[in-house]
């Protein structure tokens, strides 16, 4: 592979990541402060706090992928200039 494949390639796979760390945390702490709450509320106790964290990273993992996407053709549009 050349070099600017393995790049892009690394630079999919940082955002992704980082959005899967990201997203994963956020959700979470948003399940502990949900149940933390001085008013805990029926869909607060119904949710399942791992499937919460998993659609969190799932959607951190999208939305990283989606923003290296986008730089990458930012890149390509500047060096078409």
């Amino acid at each position: 592979m050349d070099r600017k494949l393995n790049r892009v390639i690394l630079l999919i796979v940082a955002c992704s990541a980082t959005g899967v760390v990201l997203g994963g945390t956020a959700s979470w702490a948003d399940s502990n402060q949900c149940l933390q709450a001085k008013n805990v509320t029926s869909e607060c106790l119904t949710q399942d706090p791992s499937l919460k964290t998993l659609q969190g990273m799932s959607t951190g993992l999208i939305a990283g992928a989606g923003a290296a996407l986008g730089a990458i053709w930012q890149i390509k549009q500047d060096e078409s200039k």
